[in-house]
């Protein structure tokens, strides 16, 4: 039962997703006002705002670290399972991951209150996620088995992994504090669909030689698998209404959590600008659907042992099962339904910006009769922006973080460009583009990174795209 369920739930988050959560193109892009769903502290020139359901904004990403499809089944004349051995068994380590990420706007919209300096955001956004690291002792186990490594301990800490899906449903409050300084905060309310995660254990199995049989297999171990809605989506499967289950629960009808999003932007002067975000900083208390799986205990097995002749004359004996319950009985398997809570994966933003060039009088000074209002609200925007900005997100083996550095250039108030150059563990060669298109009110973004990789996709650890539509009104004249 215990394999089934992980079989299960590894096809379905591989099957989904197939990471990188960093949006350095969409971060401080004041233009879009998805933006402000990475920084809630942005700088906001909008009277009001209203994202096309649905169509709002969409973003997929995914990662696959230190191996590419290319490098398994390339037609290249070399045998497969040689191809596995190399850059699989002996190129990756447990360090390596394949992650995803997707997310998908289904309300985003926004307001100014009756005092300009505030702006008012909501929305409810569907989100998925899931991180894998490279089990090698595992992988080594099962391709190798233990037949001709005796005495080699195989690690049972490299299994780490860890998967969800969520709703999310959120409000946010921007503020203008002061000329130079803007500050915003967003809560969130989590309503988890289901989650999978397996990142606390330890332990070893090693193989010797024995005593009484000619090989001694010794277990310690201290694993444990939790699930929650992965149940009930099964039965979803066999009972055909998926869809149906999938938005019960995303509709408070899962696991509930609780967090918040703070940002700000502040200007040393018009033209130096430092921005920084922290996001998803809550948790998710799961309480229905639970199902925990965990072996824990440590245990000595040198296979079936037969004493002759007291052996044959009880018939009866089975050795087999005999063998079974010795080792139950040493290294126990439980299955239970205990609440757990389970943070939200942590993510830092920074960035420093020096505008340059003409200055342009906002985003609504256009031919599209749109113009902002006077006083502290004025923005003065700048026709190209440099600088760098970091990225830090917490993972199951530690933070994992980017550096980007970028060029922005606004072409009057009718189009803006994007141009990042981003370093991270997944490649150093990753140049993204973002264009944002203004027309009257409606507004069209569209970005992807590593660009270079799309000449061959299969040959690439890296791919992220976006794009969304959204109504904007700036203040009438």
């Amino acid at each position: 039962m215990i394999l089934k369920r992980i079989l299960f739930a590894a096809l379905l988050w591989v099957g989904i997703f197939v990471h990188a959560q960093n949006k350095q193109l969409l971060y401080d892009f004041t233009e879009i006002p998805q933006a402000l769903l990475v920084n809630p502290g942005m700088e906001t020139d909008f009277q009001w705002y209203a994202g096309i359901p649905v169509l709002s904004g969409l973003s997929v990403q995914a990662v696959s670290d230190g191996i590419t499809v290319s490098d398994l089944f390339a037609n290249d004349g070399v045998d497969f399972n040689t191809k596995v051995r190399e850059k699989a068994l002996n190129g990756l380590n447990i360090r390596d991951e394949l992650s995803g990420i997707y997310q998908l706007e289904i309300l985003n919209g926004g307001f100014r209150g009756k005092n300009p300096n505030v702006f008012y955001s909501f929305g409810l956004y569907n989100e998925g996620y899931f991180i894998n690291y490279w089990p090698k002792d595992y992988a080594l186990l099962a391709f190798e088995g233990n037949a001709d490594r005796l005495n080699e301990r195989f690690d049972l800490s490299h299994l780490k992994t860890r998967g969800e899906m969520l709703n999310v449903f959120h409000f946010g409050i921007n503020k203008k504090m002061s000329p130079s300084l803007v500050l915003g905060a967003r809560g969130k309310i989590y309503s988890n669909i289901m989650d999978l995660n397996s990142t606390k254990n330890s332990g070893y199995y090693v193989t010797t030689e024995g005593q009484n049989n000619i090989l001694s297999s010794t277990i310690n171990a201290d694993l444990l698998l939790r699930t929650s809605g992965i149940n009930a989506i099964e039965r979803a499967i066999d009972d055909g209404n998926v869809p149906s289950t999938i938005i019960k629960r995303g509709l408070f009808g899962g696991n509930l959590g609780l967090g918040i999003d703070l940002g700000f932007t502040y200007y040393f002067n018009p033209q130096t600008v430092l921005t920084g975000s922290l996001l998803d900083l809550g948790i998710v208390y799961h309480t229905n659907e639970i199902e925990n799986f965990s072996l824990k205990g440590n245990a000595t097995i040198e296979g079936i042992e037969v004493i002759l002749p007291d052996a044959l004359l009880d018939p009866d004996q089975d050795f087999w099962e005999n063998l079974v319950d010795d080792i139950e009985a040493f290294v126990p398997f439980e299955e239970t339904a205990n609440s757990y809570i389970q943070f939200r994966p942590t993510q830092l933003y920074a960035s420093l910006r020096y505008n340059f060039g003409e200055p342009l009088n906002g985003s609504a000074d256009c031919d599209c009769d749109y113009l902002n209002p006077g006083g502290d609200n004025v923005i003065t925007k700048y026709r190209n922006s440099l600088g760098g900005q970091v990225y830090v997100i917490n993972r199951p083996r530690g933070p994992q973080g980017a550096i980007t550095a970028f060029y922005q250039r606004r072409f009057g108030n009718f189009m803006a460009l994007k141009a990042t150059y981003t370093a991270n563990k997944f490649t150093m060669t990753n140049i993204g583009l973002g264009i944002n298109f203004q027309a009257g009110p409606m507004n069209l973004y569209l970005m992807a990174d590593n660009l270079l990789a799309y000449r061959n996709m299969a040959d690439s650890n890296y791919a992220s795209f976006q794009f969304g539509l959204n109504i904007i009104s700036w203040f009438k004249k």
